[in-house]
């Protein structure tokens, strides 16, 4: 099975607390935040991951190199930003199967992929999300469940309890069916998922995994502390 992440991302709210790279790279305690993502799958049995990178993506093929455990690692390069439902669109022509499991670079959710996958093909659909449980909250936007299947998002307000996107999806290629932008670069998030939801019929896999978004310095912040326990096998 092959992953995608998205890890192209500037990193504009971190800038002045991290140094000038990607925002996958954001030092967390002596590694960049990328690496324990890549940790995660190598422990999940992924065996090729996609790396979509644009902004001084030398520095994490620096880094990374072709390989990263026991995967393979190939670079999909935007030479101009392309959003996340760009980066997506063009990762998904690189992809052999007829599946792929897609990962925001900024965020880091403990799901089983197993489980995951098993719960996808189960249903047969073009699109399942793994979606968190969340309490008091007004970072996220809302996902709408029926059953299980996802029927709409709401916008960012307070909630004293809800679902959100956890930013890990597995999709089948011929989702890029569904991409008609005109423009190169779009959102899969706004221009996606959220207008054609009920075209999409995206189902919702539960998981009250660990997660962590460090788009925002109080969440990077965060991240220092949390993943030492996070290494020792006390987060879930």
């Amino acid at each position: 099975m092959e992953a995608i992440i998205l890890a192209g991302g500037f990193g504009t709210r971190l800038q002045g607390v991290i140094n000038d790279v990607p925002k996958p790279m954001a030092d967390i305690n002596g590694k960049p935040f990328l690496s324990y993502l890549m940790e995660y799958l190598s422990k999940q049995g992924l065996d090729k991951i996609l790396l979509s990178v644009g902004y001084k993506y030398e520095i994490i093929r620096t880094y990374f190199g072709s390989r990263y455990n026991n995967m393979e690692i190939e670079y999909v390069i935007e030479n101009e930003p392309l959003g996340t439902g760009g980066a997506v669109k063009e990762s998904l022509k690189h992809v052999h199967g007829d599946d792929a499991i897609v990962l925001n670079g900024d965020s880091y959710f403990n799901v089983d992929l197993k489980e995951m996958l098993g719960f996808y093909h189960a249903h047969n659909g073009l699109l399942t999300i793994a979606v968190k449980p969340m309490h008091n909250f007004d970072r996220y936007g809302t996902v709408i469940l029926k059953e299980d299947k996802i029927i709409d998002f709401q916008e960012k307000i307070f909630k004293k309890f809800g679902y959100i996107n956890g930013g890990i999806y597995i999709m089948n290629k011929s989702i890029s069916d569904h991409f008609t932008q005109r423009n190169a670069a779009f959102s899969f998030e706004a221009d996606i998922l959220e207008k054609k939801v009920g075209t999409i019929q995206p189902f919702a896999f539960i998981d009250d995994g660990y997660f962590i978004d460090i788009g925002i310095p109080e969440d990077y912040a965060r991240a220092q502390q949390e993943f030492e326990q996070l290494n020792r096998g006390g987060a879930r």
